[in-house]
């Protein structure tokens, strides 16, 4: 769960829905993405164009990446070797080397 109003992500226990964590991030959170083994989280930052990588095991920011205009949504390669950001403003889709933590082209779309 993210909130826009105060750039965060809640951490939020699932056995019992509670939150237990509250990791700061960008300015307006607004896509979120797991990766498949569930060990890093994609933030979309919609104002400040960027993408905040978290750890699980340590819930804190490790990364931030800047993307195009508005970025929104993010989807992961079923490897999670790629994160693919969809910056709604620029009409680009940001391609996000996940073991590098960067940006190795941007496509037009």
């Amino acid at each position: 769960m993210f909130s826009y109003i105060s750039n965060t992500v809640n951490v939020i226990a699932t056995g019992s829905n509670m939150i237990t964590g509250i990791i700061p991030v960008g300015v307006f959170p607004c896509g979120v993405t797991i990766s498949p083994n569930g060990a890093i989280v994609y933030v979309a930052n919609r104002i400040d164009g960027t993408v905040s990588v978290i750890e699980t095991g340590s819930n804190s920011v490790t990364a931030t990446i800047p993307v195009g205009i508005s970025p929104e949504g993010i989807a992961i390669t079923p490897d999670g070797a790629f994160a693919y950001v969809a910056n709604s403003h620029d009409g680009t889709v940001s391609v996000i080397e996940t073991g590098s933590n960067s940006v190795t082209t941007t496509i037009p779309v």
